[in-house]
């Protein structure tokens, strides 16, 4: 069954169109990428799906209890608890936390502790704070990041920020994960530790993903379907062989040259 369904979406901004008609969908524990030039609406339509803007026009639902719910006109904290989560092209992470602190800030919307509780410092409040420490070392834990547990997040290197962000993202639970431009700024070894998470969290979480991103051998190699955007319009679906020897895709995203879709 069909997770995530998106139908004749569109976003205006005054007399622009950033992105026009476009539908897409994602099934279970699937991993799909949204790839287009710069300026194509790929950053756009992610804010879309995930409450960030409100679209124009056209139906945004994901599959809640077996059923497909409209997240139309939904808050961002509830489409979140409704199992969509996501990460930025600009990292964001809560710089003067440890890295433990953020992980487990991610876990804070799953908890069912209430304000007394809280306050009064019950032995409840305590089994929720143990229960989540030892869930968010865990999950530091397969990004290989416990020993980095106590450090600020501001100190860690570029990459390691990167893996963070996508640990912080996971500890919400969600069943969709979207992904913006995670190799942006990486190097070919970072990219490749990047690539090798991405195969772990699908074989650990079983979730589906969603991927935008310009290094195509990342996208070629993790990819099972590829979206093509150009000016705002989905030109092209398919399996990664059928993307790279599509004319229009090879026109629209490269100018006539296939190297970079190989």
């Amino acid at each position: 069954m069909e997770l995530l369904q998106v139908e004749h979406l569109t976003k205006n901004f005054g007399g622009l169109t950033a992105v026009s008609d476009v539908s897409l969908k994602v099934d279970d524990n699937e991993l799909i990428a949204l790839i287009g030039p710069n300026g194509a609406g790929k950053t756009t339509i992610f804010n879309l799906l995930t409450g960030v803007s409100v679209p124009t026009s056209g139906t945004v639902k994901l599959k809640v209890n077996d059923n497909l719910e409209s997240l139309n006109g939904k808050p961002v904290h509830t489409i979140a608890d409704l199992g969509m989560a996501r990460t930025f092209q600009n990292i964001r992470l809560f710089n003067n936390l440890t890295v433990l602190d953020n992980v487990m800030v991610g876990m804070t919307s799953k908890t069912k502790e209430n304000m007394l509780s809280e306050v009064f410092r019950t032995p409840s409040f305590y089994q929720t704070e143990d229960s989540m420490y030892e869930a968010a070392m865990k999950l530091l834990k397969l990004f290989k990041m416990e020993d980095s547990a106590d450090q600020l997040a501001s100190n860690l290197a570029y990459g390691e920020q990167r893996r963070l962000e996508i640990a912080r993202a996971l500890a919400t639970k969600p069943k969709l994960l979207f992904l913006d431009e995670p190799a942006a700024g990486m190097n070919p070894n970072e990219t490749a530790d990047l690539t090798n998470t991405i195969k772990m969290i699908q074989e650990e979480f079983k979730i589906a993903i969603v991927l935008i991103e310009h290094d195509m051998s990342l996208v070629m190699g993790l990819a099972k379907r590829i979206y093509v955007l150009e000016y705002g319009k989905l030109i092209a679906e398919g399996t990664p062989s059928e993307i790279q020897n599509n004319e229009e895709v090879i026109r629209a995203y490269l100018g006539g040259d296939d190297n970079d879709l190989a």
